[in-house]
């Protein structure tokens, strides 16, 4: 019973301060640290130990697969060099600068004990990072670079520990602790690789939903305990192992199984990441009592755990100053030079951010390293001052070092694009099938033109004026369509009163018209995201659109004057209405788009044969080629 009170008690500590921070607009993992602080000193709070095994192997693998299946392989081939420098260099030369460091200040601990604390405190976490990078606005690029990073620097960070301990009671050697890394490394990579290609054979034969998710949540621990019993790196493993499920997922897998597994996962995720930040917290009061013990004073304590604060968070920005100089001499090391600008290397390492596996890391210390409590305070000194500190202050820096974040509108003109040509790639098939003599009905094939069309117009309508200033066609339907939904639900619900139905006929109902809504829902919450409102003085350019060669868009100027820009005249004429409006860049002519009743821009095409249209929607100069269906 107790322990099912202190689960519960952290979930409603969880919900409460992460719904608080969400009406308030603060940082969820902040809050949740000091939280936990507070919570431990109260009298009578269950005192609430991390233990390594615990993290290490219940909060770790999969808090890593979360992370690892959101990120792209391509993007991680990409960012290679960034990212074994960081989880590699940065974590190497911050142990051996916090090792040296509290050698120097305390000579009784040792530099073996001191490289220990040093590995502890090196590796920046995921989540930590994460969590505040994407709520800031932090340009994506460098935050996926710290996702990349923190994925891979705890297998360099626990290898060193390892080294570290050994070295308390024996002596190791540098070429040792080189070879038993690249064991890790290689054994590590090898194991995920097995039982990711494991799962997705399995995986592939399973049609069940339910099933799928199962495979999924068993995935990072098989994968960490395969490689961890074969002496490799389960935190490789497991990065290895998502990696390879989420590259296959959409071959093998449902669409109902990946909605399902995403939202299993996204509530995993929310759970262990806002308890583990909680948990952080609760340790203060232990440690404190811990190093009182010990005698010293308090002015030696302080000093000693900001000392190590201090290295920590100095040489690692120091550590990317020098690779952004090492970029400017070298051009190679970086696939690219922006992510390697002194001002980007800033952020990124204030950025570093550490979090609960530091603690764990800090717990898991052998206890005849001298002055471990000390040391351990020291470590949740780091995690606490990195949250707090640079927590708090990155905001303030991403905006005083002028840094571009994320652009709503860029991604929804992105995706507008992309979903444009995957619809052309659709009904081509269709038109294929049709002609070879597929015996569906004409009004079929009208029906899947019509869908496939809607779609792509409800991505473009996310572009232009925010729907509160006008009702687009998807705007409407969501409304009408939820209307209905919700009738149609209470009609359902009503015959559940009655009696009437079998139950599983009721809930096969009930979740159909959960799925659609829930797509609904899906499509509002991108189409707010993706409005064109709050954006800079800036034009949108097609600049996010990875556009081939088109000798229109490169003929065609970028503006030029146009006709009243506020009025689609021949809407004006037709007495009808439009959506947003496109200007013909070769002779100035003013049309409604495709998602308007009347569709007059493509009208214009076909009749002038002029191929190239501008939007003069206020804040966007993105150019659309009708001859090759391109966008810049």
């Amino acid at each position: 019973m107790i322990t099912a009170a202190v689960l519960l008690g952290v979930v409603a500590v969880v919900l409460a301060v992460a719904h608080l921070c969400e009406r308030l607009g603060l940082s969820t993992p902040l809050v949740l640290v000091v939280v936990g602080a507070a919570l431990g000193a109260v009298p009578g709070v269950p005192e609430i130990r991390l233990e390594p095994e615990l993290v290490l192997t219940g909060l770790l693998p999969p808090l890593l697969y979360a992370a690892a299946v959101q990120l792209s392989l391509v993007d991680l081939r990409r960012d290679i060099t960034g990212v074994l420098l960081l989880s590699v260099g940065a974590v190497v030369v911050t142990t051996a600068a916090v090792g040296g460091a509290v050698a120097l200040a305390l000579p009784a601990v040792g530099l073996a004990a001191g490289f220990a604390l040093g590995a502890v405190v090196a590796p920046p976490d995921a989540v930590a990072a994460t969590a505040v990078a994407r709520r800031i606005g932090m340009p994506r690029r460098l935050t996926r670079l710290l996702e990349g990073e923190s994925l891979v620097n705890d297998a360099t960070a626990l290898a060193l520990l390892a080294a570290a301990s050994t070295a308390l009671v024996s002596t190791v050697s540098a070429g040792d602790v080189v070879l038993d890394f690249a064991v890790l490394v290689v054994v590590g990579v090898a194991a995920g690789a097995v039982v990711g290609l494991l799962l997705s054979w399995v995986r592939a034969r399973l049609d069940d939903a339910v099933m799928v998710t199962v495979v999924s949540l068993a995935a990072p621990f098989a994968a960490y305990l395969a490689a961890e019993e074969a002496h490799g790196s389960g935190v490789l493993a497991v990065v290895t192992t998502g990696l390879l499920l989420a590259r296959s997922s959409a071959r093998l897998s449902s669409a109902t199984s990946r909605v399902v597994e995403t939202t299993t996962w996204k509530t995993i995720a929310f759970l262990l990441e806002n308890a583990a930040f909680l948990l952080i917290g609760l340790q203060l009061p232990v440690l404190l009592r811990a190093v009182g013990e010990s005698g010293r004073s308090a002015a030696s304590v302080a000093g000693f755990c900001l000392l190590v604060l201090a290295v920590t968070v100095v040489v690692r920005v120091l550590f990317l100053f020098a690779a952004a100089g090492a970029s400017r001499v070298l051009p190679g090391l970086a696939a690219d030079d922006t992510r390697w600008t002194f001002r980007g290397s800033l952020l990124v390492g204030w950025a570093g951010m550490r979090g609960v596996v530091t603690l764990a890391a800090a717990f898991a210390v052998p206890a005849t390293a001298p002055e471990l409590p000390l040391l351990q305070l020291a470590a949740f000194t780091v995690v606490a001052g990195t949250l707090l500190i640079q927590g708090l202050t990155l905001p303030l820096l991403v905006r005083r070092l002028g840094l571009r974040g994320p652009d709503p509108a860029e991604d929804a003109l992105a995706e507008a694009v992309l979903l444009e040509g995957a619809a052309r790639a659709g009904l081509e098939r269709l038109e294929a099938l049709v002609a070879a003599g597929d015996a569906a009905a004409p009004s079929v094939v009208d029906q899947l033109r019509g869908r496939a069309r809607a779609r792509v117009d409800a991505a473009w309508e996310r572009l232009g004026p925010a729907e509160e200033e006008r009702a687009t066609p998807s705007a409407q339907y969501r409304r009408l369509r939820l209307a209905m939904l919700a009738a149609e639900r209470e009609a359902i619900l009503d015959a559940q009163r009655s009696g009437g139905y079998d139950d599983l006929v009721l809930r096969s109902a009930l979740a159909q018209l959960d799925l659609e809504e829930s797509l609904l829902d899906e499509a509002r919450g991108s189409t707010e995201a993706g409005a064109a409102t709050g954006r800079t003085a800036e034009p949108l350019v097609g600049a996010a659109v990875p556009t081939p060669g088109c000798e229109d868009l490169e003929r065609a100027p970028r503006t030029r004057q146009f006709e009243d820009t506020s009025v689609c005249g021949a809407c004006v004429r037709e007495g009808t209405t439009w959506v947003h409006l496109r200007g013909c860049l070769e002779c100035g002519v003013v049309s409604c788009c495709d998602s308007s009743p009347r569709r007059h821009a493509t009208a214009h095409w076909h009749e002038s044969k002029h191929p190239v249209m501008r939007s003069v929607e206020a804040g966007e100069a993105w150019r659309w080629c009708y001859a090759h269906e391109l966008a810049d």
